[in-house]
């Protein structure tokens, strides 16, 4: 074989080879050293660093993040023949052992990928076989490993002085930037470093030798980039530079997520949180909080969620961190805590979802027992009679216990379960008492509840880290109930309305607050804008104190939050939030809620769910024939001239026993006439169904149920007006006698359609529904 032969089949293993070493597997160089986490907010602001599990700070870059000006500067003052040399340069090489030699200024020769195999492997090359196995190590890397992922894995763990590697680290350290952020002398002084770190890195400020080294490198950089001379001042300038602290901010909220990644964290952990909020909120808190220091208020915790995406956006889990006496290192935020009346709307809602209250329903607010348990009004006394409303904004304890009482599937412990609530004893264990705060939630759970009512009734969990796309929701309320709980919550008065009139405005908050057994908890929950806001002031050792009150200490603190924000940024709006196009207004009697008969002196308007609400006509008021001769009851025989027409309130015994506690009686209608046997008189005629016709099944198109139409028409007599529609006693809406109503079905089967009119004369016909074939 001739030697040519040889030799090019010599070249052709030998590139066989290398080419069996390059696409052999092997593990990307980042994973041969521990790295640090950096923690950052939503902006990229750094929260926090934690070091590596060998001490030292680094902060993987890819090379594509890094400025092209950097790893320019970089090359040209370390390794310009980079991209030609493969891991060694022989001539750099001579010429620095000859210089040696001679007695000049010790010189090394190496290339990039020298430094890198010598960093990689913690070589001593300060001696003949130290540097040979620094040469051999390189070319080992350049035959593994492209020359883009030798640059990049230099760049990140060049020395910057102390335990400080990489440019990431430096840029963040020394001048609390990115690295692509870097203006030129900033990028001259990094490139230079790594090539006398201990000498070079500054105390308080720029040394000597630093200096004289990157004013060396810019004018190598002129010759290249001529251009750059218009910088001339910004390069000769001093240069601020002096290592910084390592940021701690928002120390419980980026410990949880370090501590949940556990050693295997990446480089990064992009968060939701966003700075500007956080430090606005802690400095608000803490001057909140000082002068309630001489009440004995020192402790306070603040969690603020974005409810379009429920990002968490500030989390202070204590006053001060660094304050043992308060135990400033518990996180309030995870902690588990008696929420007092927090809970309340979601009973409310859950309620109106299944039929037993509207906003205007008439409750009871009296003294109640429920087996052994008696619960009682946090002001010692009782209202009497009155709305949902106004019983929720108020917070009344009796009624809500009242409502869940009478829950059905589910109760409001299984419905708490199943919107993330980690109610870790059984049902039995909490009874009623879980209305008013006799379990145990943290304020993510609340933060979470809070964001379902502003989503329309859709529980959705919430989000640390900005790479976790948001959870398509899971339903646990319906709109309509959210929508009037919401509606409810915003005619709250401000706690400092007497100098601030709320008005409703694009940013009025819904808001609840919340006050322990014991006073050992101050909570205010609420939406404002697109931000659900939870506060609770208390302490961590459970101590209680009387100040402890949520509509007095946590609803200011609210309130400052929420203006504070507002403030900060003026451009913020209500999400739309539209009213459901199921849900309907309707004109209702304001004594009794229901349906306003002929007689009602007083009516309001409510929303109300159709098929779902608890609405009938109301018989409260009653026009009475009063003989004035008598003061009784007028006999059919009275002389008109001797009669005059009062309306009086017919409320069962226990209502009237009620409003007489409450402060309010009733007058009592006056006894009957002496009529004899002309006490009974005729009333009129009941309202007469003529559609759906009686003894028919009507059948509905699959396709359209909750579309198809079946008229209700009714004529009436003559003085009626207005006709009110019920089917299996469930409200559907009114219409004007010999007027349809539209009636569009969503079940089939057996239903009771009735109809009653103004004067609450009632008439009843069976509908029959089925599917068509």
């Amino acid at each position: 074989m001739s030697r040519a032969r040889l030799a090019a089949l010599s070249l052709l293993a030998l590139a066989a080879l290398l080419l069996i070493v390059r696409l052999w597997p092997r593990p990307p160089l980042a994973a041969r050293i521990p790295l640090s986490t950096a923690v950052l907010d939503s902006r990229g602001e750094l929260l926090r660093l934690r070091l590596a599990s060998d001490g030292q700070l680094r902060l993987w870059q890819p090379l594509s993040d890094m400025p092209p000006a950097l790893i320019e500067a970089v090359l040209l003052h370390e390794d310009r023949h980079f991209y030609w040399h493969p891991g060694v340069n022989p001539p750099a090489l001579l010429r620095a052992a000859l210089v040696t030699a001679s007695g000049g200024a010790r010189q090394g020769g190496s290339t990039l990928s020298m430094q890198l195999a010598r960093l990689l492997e913690r070589r001593h090359t300060r001696n003949l076989a130290g540097k040979l196995g620094q040469i051999g190590a390189a070319l080992w890397l350049e035959a593994r490993y492209s020359k883009r992922e030798i640059l990049e894995a230099y760049l990140n763990l060049a020395p910057y002085g102390g335990n400080v590697q990489g440019v990431g680290a430096a840029a963040r350290l020394y001048f609390g930037k990115r690295p692509r952020e870097l203006d030129l002398a900033q990028t001259l002084a990094l490139a230079v470093l790594p090539q006398a770190p201990n000498a070079r890195v500054p105390g308080t400020g720029e040394t000597e030798s630093l200096r004289a080294a990157r004013l060396r490198l810019y004018a190598r950089w002129l010759a290249v980039h001529p251009a750059a001379a218009e910088q001339r001042a910004l390069v000769e300038a001093p240069l601020r530079f002096q290592r910084r602290a390592l940021p701690f901010r928002a120390p419980h909220f980026t410990g949880a997520l370090l501590a949940e990644a556990g050693e295997t964290a990446p480089a990064e952990l992009k968060t939701t949180l966003d700075l500007r909020l956080q430090s606005l909120l802690e400095q608000r808190l803490r001057q909140h909080l000082a002068p309630l220091a001489r009440v004995g208020i020192d402790n306070a915790a603040v969690l603020l969620v974005d409810s379009r995406d429920l990002g968490v956006r500030a989390w202070i889990g204590s006053a001060d961190w660094f304050n043992a006496g308060i135990h400033g290192q518990v996180d309030g935020v995870s902690a588990r805590r008696s929420p007092g009346s927090t809970l309340k709307p979601l009973l409310y809602a859950l309620a109106m979802d299944q039929g037993l209250i509207h906003p205007l329903s008439v409750l009871k607010d009296a003294p109640t027992y429920f087996g052994p348990y008696a619960p009682e009004n946090n002001d010692g006394a009782f209202l009497g009679p009155i709305s949902a409303h106004d019983a929720l904004i108020r917070s009344r304890n009796v009624p809500a216990v009242q409502l869940s009482a009478q829950l059905r599937e589910p109760s409001l412990y299984r419905f708490l379960k199943s919107a993330g609530v980690a109610l870790p004893r059984s049902e039995r264990h909490y009874g009623l008492a879980l209305t008013l705060g006799g379990g145990e939630v943290s304020m993510v759970e609340l933060a979470q509840l809070y964001a379902m009512l502003a989503n329309r009734g859709l529980w959705r969990p919430l989000r640390r880290l900005a790479e976790e796309p948001p959870a398509p929701g899971e339903r646990r309320l319906s709109a309509d109930a959210s929508f009037m709980v919401m509606d409810i919550l915003r005619d709250n008065p401000r706690p400092d309305e007497a100098v601030w009139r709320p008005t409703r405005n694009r940013l009025t908050p819904a808001w609840k607050t919340g006050t322990s057994w014991g006073f050992r908890d101050a909570w205010t929950a609420g939406v404002f804008g697109p931000y659900v806001l939870v506060v609770w002031l208390g302490n961590f050792d459970g101590r209680s104190n009387p100040a402890l009150v949520g509509i007095r200490s946590a609803a200011p603190l609210f309130f400052d939050l929420a203006d504070a924000i507002r403030v900060a940024e003026p451009e913020l709006v209500e999400p739309a939030f539209p009213q459901p196009p199921r849900l309907a207004r309707v004109e209702v009697c304001t004594a009794s809620g229901d349906l306003p008969n002929a007689d009602c002196p007083q009516r309001s308007q409510t929303w109300y769910i159709p098929g779902v609400s608890p609405i009938r006509l109301s018989t409260v008021h009653r026009r009475l024939r009063i003989d004035r001769r008598s003061g009784r009851l007028a006999c059919p025989d009275t002389p008109a001239s001797a009669v005059v027409e009062e309306v009086y309130e017919f409320w069962p015994s226990e209502l009237m026993r009620l409003y007489a506690q409450a402060g309010m009686p009733r007058r009592a209608p006056p006894p009957p006439g002496d009529c004899g046997l002309l006490a009974t008189t005729a009333v009129g005629e009941a309202p007469s169904i003529r559609s759906p016709l009686a003894g028919v099944e009507y059948a509905l198109r699959p396709e359209q149920l909750g579309q198809q139409v079946i008229p209700l028409l009714a004529h009436a007599d003559g003085a009626v007006r207005t006709l009110y529609w019920f089917v299996d006693g469930s409200y559907l809406g009114s219409s004007a006698p010999g007027v349809a109503y539209a009636y569009r079905p969503t079940q089939t089967g057996r239903h009771q359609l009735s109809v009653s009119d103004d004067t609450g004369r009632s008439s009843a016909r069976e509908l029959r529904l089925r599917l068509s074939d």
